[in-house]
């Protein structure tokens, strides 16, 4: 009953949000909160969302201020040079615009954080798609799925689970899977030429002459509205506002296509290479694990916000800007720990797992990697990384042993399902993405999730031809 009624809170929460009948944090709060009643543990209610939101507080914490943290980054120019590198490769060419998201989506995943490379990924190229009118839900598809294949890095979550989970070494794990994670991104990188041609043939009423044209149009910058996080019309994303937060009238000239825009006040070009510094020191500190996250991002915050806008109304101003991306990441996560603490308290995901162990024919052991290959897919979009690495997967590597299997190729073929998991609803990260480009999160669904299984099979194919798998 209880595998049932999981997988069945499961479908109604994804119908719902992809119909749009309810808003995410509402359906992540009241569907489990509906279904514990159903199992008739409705009195444990209370104990279940304390755990969940227990075990989801670092990450909120960690979203709050890494959002800040790299806010304040993008404010005083910190990536301008990148984004202009970018923005000079996809010139007003659609194709080239969706082939530079996925390329920037790659490089920036190399710091193993998926907000981090959505904030940058996003503030970069939302004003070209806005500006020629591309699909939105293309820029959060593509970030998305070629952030899932960086994922896999043996510091960015789920190598470091697997090997974990399975007392493995993570480099033993990740370094053989390198070219078939190499195939996904170059299939990824695939994806977006054809995607970037479809937008390219949608759009071909606008000539590159037609969108080069500079134009001059009046924007108006409230406070507490488009900052810079979101990729809006505020300061760090190349439109007029001054980044002060005060209401401000100014003629905006996007002709070049400057997805920064070089004269906003918050600039601190003398501060350049100390953000620089700051910057790699907190990503070295990150993969050293040198300190928990949260307070890294927590300390790095701090110290940028102090040095470069010494005047405390300009340190108010800045997180001003940045508040209502904190509010809705952070709200998300902690409705996020309802649906979790749910899941995991009463006892649904341990069921849904043993259920599709046992469901596994007899005939299929000797193959349990490609198995174990195919249910990343499912699992670790409707359970969270931590919940399929230490739950699911020792179990699956015991049926493999059974049949000779070794545990190596189980947990690498373990990594295929993160393409997938990425845009999966119990991610914090997917909905930076999804809030910063302004995509409803049912969009983001209906297409990114076709694209990213695809990919995952692109990855357990090239797996299994390499004899990786």
């Amino acid at each position: 009953m209880l595998t049932i009624l999981g997988f069945a809170m499961i479908a109604t929460f994804l119908v719902l949000i992809m119909m749009k009948k309810m808003s995410p944090i509402a359906a992540l709060v009241l569907i489990p909160a509906l279904f514990c009643v159903a199992v008739g543990q409705g009195a444990q209610l209370g104990d279940y969302v304390i755990e969940g939101v227990g075990n989801l507080a670092p990450t909120a914490a960690m979203l709050m201020f890494a959002i800040v943290y790299f806010g304040v980054m993008i404010d005083v120019g910190l990536f301008d040079p990148i984004v202009r590198g970018i923005l000079r490769f996809c010139k007003a060419d659609p194709l080239r615009i969706v082939v530079g998201t996925a390329l920037l989506a790659a490089i920036v995943s190399l710091d193993g954080d998926g907000s981090t490379t959505f904030m940058i990924t996003v503030s970069a190229m939302y004003p070209l798609y806005k500006r020629l009118k591309m699909s939105l839900v293309v820029l959060t598809g593509i970030a998305a799925t070629a952030n899932g294949i960086m994922n896999t890095l043996p510091w960015g979550g789920p190598t470091a689970r697997a090997a974990t989970a399975l007392k493995l070494d993570a480099g033993d794990i990740f370094v053989p899977m390198i070219p078939a994670l190499g195939v996904g991104l170059l299939f990824v990188l695939v994806l977006a030429y054809v995607l970037g041609r479809r937008e390219r043939t949608r759009l071909g009423h606008l000539t590159l002459h037609e969108a080069l044209q500079p134009q001059t149009e009046t924007v108006l910058v409230k406070a507490g509205g488009e900052g810079a996080a979101t990729g809006g019309a505020g300061a760090a994303t190349g439109g007029a506002g001054t980044g002060t937060g005060a209401d401000a009238e100014a003629p905006h000239h996007d002709g070049a296509f400057q997805g920064l825009d070089p004269r906003r006040e918050t600039l601190r070009p003398k501060l350049y290479w100390f953000n620089a510094g700051l910057t790699l020191t907190l990503l070295t500190a990150m993969i050293m694990e040198l300190l928990p996250i949260p307070v890294l991002f927590l300390l790095g915050a701090a110290l940028a916000l102090t040095v470069n806008f010494p005047k405390m109304a300009d340190q108010k101003a800045r997180i001003a800007a940045h508040a209502d991306n904190v509010l809705n990441v952070s709200g998300m996560v902690f409705a996020a720990a309802v649906f979790t603490g749910v899941l995991t308290g009463t006892g649904m995901v341990e069921h849904m797992a043993d259920w599709l162990v046992g469901a596994i024919p007899e005939a299929m052991g000797p193959h349990m990697a490609i198995v174990t290959g195919l249910l990343s897919l499912p699992l670790t979009y409707f359970m969270s990384n931590d919940g399929f690495y230490f739950g699911v997967l020792p179990v699956l590597a015991e049926a493999g042993a059974a049949h000779g299997v070794s545990p190596l190729e189980i947990a690498r073929a373990s990594l295929v399902g993160q393409p997938l998991h990425m845009s999966s609803p119990l991610v914090p990260a997917v909905y930076v993405l999804v809030g910063m480009a302004k995509v409803e999160f049912g969009d983001h669904t209906r297409f990114t999730v076709k694209w990213a299984a695809l990919t995952c099979l692109v990855v357990l194919g090239a797996g299994i031809l390499f004899g990786i798998i």
